[in-house]
């Protein structure tokens, strides 16, 4: 892993595209370290222009003069402001237990909060914030990445995440601290019938989302990637198609309800 050190020209970045609900995006860290096969930033201009292979550098935003409080503070003047964090890397990789960037972006976001901050992981690491996210007075949500019930799946697409059963037993304890929470089951990816009854204990909400919607262009830039080839490999190509998603929202509509089950965007913007 090739690491870095930086001082960013800025942490707020205007959010456009498929965040466009949101005013800011904030990525604590450029790069990331679970370098998941079908993560559609590989085909983005900063995984591009890096010039290095997804999943093997990242670089660490450093906030040596406090620039994101006054960032916060100026944006916050001008009007509301909603926060996804984040749009480009998990802010709770590995790197940040020994660094704590996004435990500094919370502490600040916690004396002046945003009007919504979406916090998006895979990582069981968000249980340490729980001290600040049990008394954060804004609104927000923690959105828990777990695309299938099949632990042999994970490994084909997402090789360096944290097992399934750790991000089931974190979301346990952020609803046991009355964390608002969400499952984003996104991308799909093959699971089983019981896919819906194992997230039930761990939450009231889900979001399912796959490539043709969610990576920004209709699917292209996960086609570009490949992915097709582990779905052949692992003779799974059924799952593959802009309607497989149907199936796993029907399943998860059955068990929490219509109202409690998001497609896609829908399931990622500000909430109430």
């Amino acid at each position: 892993m090739e690491i870095e050190y930086r001082q960013p020209k800025q942490f707020l970045t205007k959010a456009s595209g498929f965040l466009a609900y949101y005013t800011h995006t904030l990525n604590p860290y450029m790069g990331c370290q679970f370098g998941c096969q079908y993560c559609y930033v590989r085909k983005s201009p900063i995984s591009l222009f890096s010039g290095k292979n997804w999943g093997e550098w990242v670089t660490i935003k450093q906030d040596v003069t406090h620039q994101f409080e006054k960032e916060l503070r100026r944006a916050k003047q001008k009007g509301n402001v909603t926060i996804f964090m984040s749009s480009s890397t998990d802010p709770y990789q590995p790197l940040e237990k020994k660094h704590e960037i996004t435990r500094h972006l919370l502490e600040v976001m916690a004396q002046a909060p945003p009007d919504f901050l979406f916090i998006q992981t895979r990582s069981p690491l968000i249980q340490r914030d729980i001290d600040i996210l049990s008394r954060y007075p804004g609104k927000f949500i923690v959105s828990m990445t777990i695309e299938t019930d099949r632990e042999e799946i994970i490994r084909h697409f997402t090789p360096h995440a944290p097992s399934i059963k750790s991000r089931l037993l974190t979301l346990a304890k952020l609803k046991a601290a009355n964390i608002p929470v969400q499952v984003a089951i996104a991308p799909v990816l093959p699971c089983t019938d019981d896919f819906a009854h194992i997230l039930k204990p761990y939450t009231h909400q889900v979001t399912v989302d796959d490539y043709f919607m969610g990576d920004g262009s209709q699917g292209r830039r996960t086609k570009a990637l490949g992915i097709d080839s582990i779905y052949k490999a692992i003779d799974e190509m059924s799952w593959y198609h802009p309607e497989a998603y149907q199936n796993v929202a029907n399943m998860m509509k059955k068990t929490f309800g219509d109202g409690n089950v998001a497609i896609s965007i829908e399931g990622f913007k500000p909430k109430n």
